[in-house]
């Protein structure tokens, strides 16, 4: 804003005494001050407030004067309350310095002057950084010329004092001007909004994070992709992207809250172009998928791989090794009832869009680091071909690793550590994630298998308690593959005739004989490593585990004894 233009308001009651000529100057900002030397506390284009205190004789003045015009001050304003009419040494050292100087009425406070100053300052910057949004959302509407998201985001920082990030729905840092949201934080803020937006709220949510506010703005895919607005919420709160600004929108004027919606749209654009960019990765796992599913010949398949490679490992030199993720997204149908009945929700898009991200490694380097991720649906699942790079082994060493036996690649616990706070809140309470991994597979022939290993390990993650729930290929040669198909009046029929007595022991005497069964198996039935687990002398664990023999009239030392204990405890 011009000095010029706080003249022309009468409610600030300033008075004109001289710099008539320099009424055009910009105004930034706004300080108070009744120091003799300011000087550290100005930056320039600042219209300052005294009240005189610092002026003790006509000399100073002068010096006072000289310190605001080096400092690139835009004009200085004098209130009349100390002193009355305002000195003519200090009107005399303005000119002398080509400073405006206004005199302010003893009726109006320097409160009243900051505040429209601040207000009209603040809505100049928004409206220039209005204009410059829509010139952005123009050009990476016409093409990759507008710089991505992080250009606006620089200039919500610069222009209007906002800090502000694009997350994923799990919390991922996609975009961000200057620090990274700090670790954990982003995860929190994707529950909470999250967890809004399944109640039905309206945008922007407010979340509070120890000490500091946030305001989450939805943003929404507009692309041909795009859920339309009738459809169930379901289908997108898992896949929608969302500005997360570090303040509280709450008492933001409309133009302001326009503003920032507009910048949503913006970066909408940016993910549509990400989405459009991941067509070519769903069409190759598609069709693998497809030939795989068909049982097409293990050469047309290698032959597909060999094509897809360069596309998910550009400058690969040999073919990977691969695992296949199968995941699915369902929904209770009648949660909702009235809002959704009848129309269905397609499960399969979501599941994929939701793999997509789970399979994001945050610490890959480069703007997407998805684009190593292959992800196709069929049905209500979502199925990802992963390919692994193949690890170099020097043949002459004797202790070089086999490719085939590593650990190497994804885990399934380890997929969901991150994440699964923030997709429980979105999966509220009518939807359940469950995913099962594959092992690592080197050739096509061995696809079909890792396919339908991963399947399997996603019914065993379907029978287990809880909202997001994975499995992994190692569990399928172990006793936890039959666990969870124990029917429950079984289960506890067989865990409350071991168990129970031995707790109810531990609930009168605080014994802790469930501990030491749960250490004594842990430690194969050595007294030894056991008794030093439990920082028991081996005496007091000869006891301990004799009482849980003469309870349960079982003997430790029988193999079909320790079996059962250990089921009952795994089933408990």
């Amino acid at each position: 804003m011009r000095l010029r233009a706080l003249l022309e308001t009468d409610a600030l009651g300033l008075r004109l005494l001289g710099g008539d000529d320099e009424l055009d100057r910009g105004v930034r900002g706004v300080m108070t001050t009744d120091l003799r030397d300011p000087s550290r506390y100005l930056s320039g284009g600042e219209l300052v407030l005294t009240g005189l205190a610092w002026r003790h004789s006509a000399d100073d003045s002068e010096p006072f004067v000289r310190i605001l015009a080096g400092a690139g001050v835009a004009g200085l304003a004098a209130g009349e309350a100390e002193l009355g009419d305002i000195p003519g040494d200090l009107v005399e050292a303005c000119s002398r310095h080509r400073l405006p100087l206004f005199a302010v009425n003893e009726s109006v406070a320097f409160a009243t002057i900051t505040e429209y100053v601040v207000r009209q300052v603040s809505g100049e910057r928004a409206g220039d950084l209005a204009a410059v949004v829509d010139r952005h959302r123009r050009l990476m509407t016409s093409g990759p010329a507008g710089g991505g998201p992080e250009v606006v985001l620089d200039l919500l920082g610069s222009d209007l004092d906002l800090r502000a990030w694009v997350l994923s729905p799990t919390g991922r840092q996609i975009a961000g001007a200057g620090e990274p949201m700090p670790a954990g934080v982003g995860a929190r803020l994707a529950g909470e909004h999250l967890a809004a937006t399944r109640t039905g709220r309206r945008g922007p949510h407010r979340a509070t994070v120890g000490s500091t506010t946030y305001s989450l703005f939805p943003i929404r895919n507009t692309g041909r992709g795009a859920t339309p607005a009738a459809r169930d919420v379901r289908e997108s709160v898992l896949s929608d992207w969302l500005l997360a600004v570090e303040a509280d929108a709450g008492d933001w004027p409309a133009a302001r809250l326009d503003l920032l919606q507009g910048v949503t749209q913006l970066i909408a654009v940016e993910r549509d172009r990400r989405e459009a960019a991941r067509t070519v990765r769903r069409r190759l796992a598609q069709e693998v998928l497809e030939l795989v599913q068909t049982g097409a010949a293990p050469a047309e398949i290698a032959a597909r791989l060999r094509v897809a490679a360069p596309v998910l490992l550009p400058g690969l030199g040999t073919a990977p090794h691969w695992q296949v993720v199968v995941a699915r997204v369902d929904w209770d149908q009648d949660a909702n009832a009235g809002a959704t009945a009848g129309t269905g929700i397609e499960a399969g898009p979501v599941a994929q869009s939701l793999l997509e991200e789970i399979l994001v490694d945050p610490a890959a380097p480069g703007t997407d680091s998805g684009d190593r991720i292959a992800v196709a649906h069929t049905g209500d699942e979502a199925i990802a071909l992963v390919p692994l790079p193949a690890i170099p082994v020097d043949p002459a060493d004797p202790d070089a690793p086999d490719v085939e036996s590593t650990e190497a690649g994804l885990h399934a616990d380890a997929l969901l550590g991150s994440v699964r706070a923030p997709l429980s809140a979105g999966l509220a309470d009518d939807g359940r994630l469950t995913l099962g991994v594959s092992a690592a597979v080197s050739s096509a022939e061995g696809l079909r298998g890792a396919l339908e290993e991963a399947r399997h390990a996603r019914r065993v993650a379907a029978a287990r308690p809880g909202r997001v729930c994975a499995a992994g290929h190692h569990e399928l040669a172990s006793h936890v593959l039959l666990l969870p198909f124990v029917p429950d009046d079984v289960r506890r029929a067989f865990t409350a005739r071991l168990l129970d007595p031995l707790r109810d022991y531990d609930r009168r005497h605080r014994a802790e004989l469930i501990p030491t069964l749960e250490a004594f198996l842990d430690c194969d039935g050595s007294w030894t490593r056991c008794a030093t687990r439990l920082h028991l002398h081996v005496n007091t664990l000869r006891y301990r585990v004799g009482r849980i023999e003469q309870l349960t009239g079982r003997d430790l030392s029988r193999l079909e004894d320790k079996l059962d204990f250990f089921l009952a405890l795994r089933m408990s």
